[in-house]
């Protein structure tokens, strides 16, 4: 009998090891050059995508409020005016408690520079062993007999430049952000009927209703939260004897809608401010130590409480996706980190509901 080749062996396909395709690698390939041309372009072309962007966001966070108006007939346009100048004028606010004292500390940086410079004293000995371990390490040497300097860096130019958008592009934000609340129905209703199958049409309207009720049920419970924020804040300065405790509250509350670099920073500002003021150290970080405990009870129990109930954030995304806003745009890049996150998981959840296909369980 002869016998034929594989005669009697079936093939089992699903023992074979597993190949990559070329057409595999290829599309991979691409959509990473199609990743890295739209971080380049968008990078690059700041100064107009972040403006727009921004005005995106605020304009869908911003949509229930005009659609209140609305409901009490007052024109969409109208309301569109009315809801920026309020917007507006809240900022206006707070740039005026700000404006004050910021000018009187900064004339007088050099005093101040000297004032706290004298009570960095007390680090003399633990920056002279460091600096003797660095001799021993092989580093610079030290010149005999000198103190602890303050480094000298020119910070108050980048800062600005860093974090105050040009006047073109305000102005480019606030007409974006207009016209983008008063046309948002048109642009809604264009939206779904770009696509022809009643299946999709109802998807993205679904997927638009839950992006506008999240941005703005965020947008409201977060300025909630830091609104709370700065009075808490404002109330724990006065007690400590705290200079302009109106102006470092109204400075808490705005630079906590910048999620971990805000309450950073401002525990930075407390920390100088407490220092420069009071003859003694203890005296100077009380404030500065109750702050980072209101803002540790704010970040682990109140706003995860509040935010959580409407979209559970993953902390890994969130601290990833703030890093890459920040990099790409900076502070404003960091508020939008959040809003962008939440869109993208809603339409995560909408394309890829829990019923689909899906990894087995380890």
């Amino acid at each position: 009998m002869r016998v034929l080749p594989n005669e009697g062996v079936p093939e089992r396909k699903s023992e074979l090891p597993p190949v990559i395709r070329d057409t595999e690698v290829a599309a991979f390939a691409l959509v990473a050059l199609l990743i890295i041309c739209v971080v380049a372009v968008l990078y690059a072309a700041k100064a107009f995508f972040l403006p727009v962007t921004m005005a995106f966001v605020v304009g869908t966070m911003l949509s229930p409020a005009a659609r209140f108006l609305e409901q009490r007939r007052i024109p969409r346009a109208v309301s569109a005016v009315l809801i920026v100048a309020a917007a507006c004028a809240v900022a206006a606010v707070m740039i005026g408690l700000l404006a004050s004292p910021v000018m009187e500390w900064s004339t007088r940086l050099p005093e101040l520079g000297s004032l706290l410079k004298e009570k960095l004293h007390v680090f003399d000995r633990p920056l002279r062993l460091w600096q003797q371990l660095q001799e021993m390490l092989g580093g610079s040497e030290a010149l005999p007999g000198e103190s602890f300097q303050l480094p000298k860096i020119e910070w108050v130019q980048p800062t600005f430049e860093f974090l105050s958008p040009t006047f073109v592009q305000f102005l480019l934000f606030i007409a974006t952000l207009i016209l983008f609340i008063a046309s948002w129905p048109d642009l809604r209703r264009a939206l779904i009927m770009t696509f022809g199958e009643h299946e999709s049409r109802l998807r993205t309207l679904r997927i638009l209703n839950e992006i506008e009720e999240h941005l703005g049920g965020y947008l409201l419970m977060v300025t909630v939260i830091n609104l709370g924020v700065g009075v808490a804040t404002g109330i724990i300065c006065a007690l400590t004897g705290m200079p302009n405790p109106a102006a470092l509250g109204a400075l808490a509350a705005t630079l906590n809608f910048i999620p971990i670099i805000g309450p950073v920073v401002m525990f930075a500002i407390l920390t100088v401010v407490g220092v420069v003021a009071f003859p003694t150290l203890g005296a100077g970080f009380l404030a500065p130590v109750l702050f980072a405990g209101l803002t540790f009870l704010e970040g682990h129990f109140v706003t995860p409480v509040i935010v959580g109930r409407r979209l559970e954030l993953n902390a890994l995304a969130v601290f990833i996706v703030l890093a890459f806003w920040t990099w790409l745009w900076g502070p404003m890049g960091a508020f939008l980190s959040s809003p962008v996150l939440i869109v993208a998981l809603i339409i995560k959840e909408h394309l890829l509901p829990a019923d689909s296909p899906q990894l087995p369980p380890d």
